[in-house]
């Protein structure tokens, strides 16, 4: 048997410079990866993470025989796609169009590792080589004995391609990895199917991520084959007697074309048709930040050709200054960016688009000028559509609060009648003193009747978040969830709060405000206190003072612990109390399942304390699981 050989097309020096500077983002390097699979007509793509810490993508392919397919891998920077014959993957039935272009996406593997194994089969034939950054002047790449080449999950025919000791890494929990995957590669389903492999956990991904739609406040698709988004969007403002047109926040436009004239690669003019479809929407709230790392923005408008990640987001280079920007969120999808009989647009790190080519000009400027002035007015509908609603709970209350007040003035005013009228039979009018010292006790005896002291406490805070500031990380999430499940910011005290509704003025002492209004207070109210507990705060006298203080009030309280603290007297330390796992060095919190729970419940039961109406529990959780890790009990 011939010894097989592996000799690469271009010169070494030209690996050893470009390798390490192609890419700088790991999912960047697995989107170009994923890609090949695409276009090798695979049906599954595995990304694996091996016990050594090596990143592993297979996939079941058409794999490469070792005298064709193997030659033209080795044969790098020659164009794929030259006229309409070769445009679609082979075998796909013209179902597939070729995402790749200029061969060289295959070289992405090197910008993480020195040393790339590529190993693959086809109908029993097995070839296998190390791609690497330093080849001698021969060109020619080492060999792997065929008796090596193993795989994890292909048996008959796939590629797989091995980055030993990888400078990047994929981020540890699934859930990061696959929000991420799906970023630069939405268009999954069930002829192409991505599984991530980390250790003993497995994630599928097999249809598009929905969560991102049920988080929006407006939607406009672009094309019908984008319809069926709108089954998946509630604005969540409630409607329960349908007077509210809710459905004006959604519009279902046709895809928009404009036919262009441009010049071929060959020099002729001709007319091409420009097609955007796929979506765009505003958040309702804006998008908070991550309790774990994140690689990519949740505040983007992406653009994709041939459903590959063109340019992740063009929302700088738009250089929009609309107050609502920070709402946006989209995917366009403009397959002529990759029409094989014109110019390659793309930048040569295959992370964005030539700004200057008529076709992305045309494209900025139907996304800047038409789509999103559109898009502003739909959320600013959102907008007073969920102020009216608002509005109109706030006056239900407002009539019941003065149908109150009347009838306490009335009680009042009766009150005070009937004692002067009881006490005045025994004294003289001529003892002007004695009748005003009746008049006062009546008064008096009167006043709690009217309430006054409501008026108040409808001033006052409802919610103290007592911790401390090296624990900022878990109190602020604690704090984004209580307003979520329910609770107004304004309500809410929390000192080193980034919202202005809920810290405390400038020179204002925490103490003081805790004494004024709680302390010496004629009224009854009492602040319910949520204490973020942790071996941070046993050395902090400002929190152990809340505390006191707290206790003092005789105030209701509820805690949350940090990485397995025990709470101490005079605390409550008979109940259940939620703790929550905080990495300092990765900055990631973490919940298993049963503190999850206990999380979601004293969040429902702290609203309904304060009588508020909490959001669901299904809300609440899913919430939650976008912000932490969700870890094994």
């Amino acid at each position: 048997m011939t010894k097989k050989e592996y000799q690469i097309s271009i010169d070494p020096r030209i690996l050893e410079l470009l390798g390490p500077n192609l890419y700088t983002n790991i999912y960047y390097i697995l989107a170009e990866l994923i890609a090949n699979a695409y276009d090798a007509n695979a049906k599954n793509v595995y990304i694996i993470k091996d016990d050594e810490g090596n990143i592993i993508v297979e996939d079941d392919g058409h794999g490469m025989s070792y005298r064709e397919g193997v030659q033209d891998f080795l044969n790098v920077a020659r164009e794929s796609r030259t006229d309409k014959e070769n445009s679609f993957v082979d075998g796909s039935n013209q179902q597939r169009k070729k995402m790749g272009r200029k061969g060289v996406g295959k070289l992405a593997a090197l910008s993480i590792s020195e040393n790339v194994e590529v190993k693959t089969i086809k109908d029993g034939d097995k070839s296998g080589f190390i791609l690497s950054r330093n080849v001698g002047k021969d060109r020619k790449l080492v060999a792997i004995n065929e008796d090596a080449i193993q795989f994890y999950k292909i048996q008959e025919h796939g590629t797989s391609i091995l980055m030993r000791n990888p400078s990047y890494d994929i981020h540890k929990t699934l859930k990061a990895a696959k929000r991420n995957l799906l970023k630069i590669f939405p268009l999954v389903d069930d002829n192409f199917k991505i599984h991530i492999l980390l250790g003993k956990e497995i994630e599928s991904i097999s249809s598009p991520e929905f969560e991102t739609i049920k988080e929006l406040g407006t939607l406009i698709t672009l094309g019908e084959d984008f319809e069926h988004l709108h089954n998946y969007f509630d604005s969540k403002i409630p409607n329960p007697d349908n007077k509210l047109n809710l459905k004006q926040l959604q519009e279902k436009r046709d895809s928009f074309c404009v036919p262009l004239l441009l010049k071929n690669k060959a020099g002729d003019e001709c007319e091409y048709k420009l097609e955007i479809r796929g979506w765009i929407g505003a958040r309702r709230n804006v998008s908070r930040p991550q309790h774990y790392r994140a690689e990519f923005s949740d505040n983007y408008i992406s653009l994709l050709s041939n459903k590959k990640l063109g340019e992740f987001n063009i929302l700088q280079t738009l250089d929009s200054h609309e107050t609502l920007s920070v709402y946006y969120v989209g995917q366009l999808h403009v397959d002529l960016f990759e029409e094989t009989s014109l110019s390659d647009m793309a930048l040569s790190n295959r992370q964005g688009y030539k700004d200057d080519d008529k076709r992305f000009v045309t494209v900025m400027n139907y996304i800047k000028h038409d789509l999103l002035p559109h898009l502003n007015r739909l959320r600013l509908k959102y907008g007073k559509l969920k102020k009216s609603r608002e509005q109109e709970k706030d006056n239900e209350k407002k009539k019941i609060k003065e149908e109150q007040l009347r009838e306490q003035i009335d009680t009042f005013k009766g009150n005070i009648a009937s004692t002067l009228e009881r006490n005045l039979k025994n004294i003289k009018l001529s003892n002007p003193e004695e009748i005003v010292k009746v008049a006062s006790k009546a008064v008096n005896q009167s006043m709690p009747n009217l309430k006054l002291k409501t008026t108040v406490e409808r001033n006052k805070k409802k919610l103290l978040i007592s911790q401390t500031k090296k624990d900022k990380h878990v109190a602020d999430l604690i704090y984004d969830l209580l307003v979520f499940a329910g609770i107004p910011a304004e309500d809410i005290l929390y000192s080193n709060s980034s919202n202005d509704q809920s810290s405390l003025p400038i020179k204002v002492d925490i103490f003081d405000y805790l004494r004024d209004f709680f302390v010496e207070s004629y009224s009854t109210q009492k602040i319910y206190v949520v204490y973020v507990t942790s071996e941070q705060m046993k050395d902090r006298w400002a929190v152990l003072s809340e505390i006191g203080a707290g206790w003092i009030t005789k105030s209701e309280h509820d805690i949350f612990t940090i990485n397995g603290f025990t709470p101490e007297k005079p605390l409550n330390t008979n109940e259940t109390w939620g703790n929550i796992e905080f990495d300092i060095q990765e900055k990631t919190i973490k919940l298993d399942e049963s503190n999850l729970n206990v999380v979601v419940n004293k969040l429902i039961y702290i609203c309904k304390e304060l009588d508020y109406q909490p959001a669901s529990k299904e809300d609440i959780k899913q919430e939650i699981c976008k912000r932490i890790e969700l870890i094994e009990s």
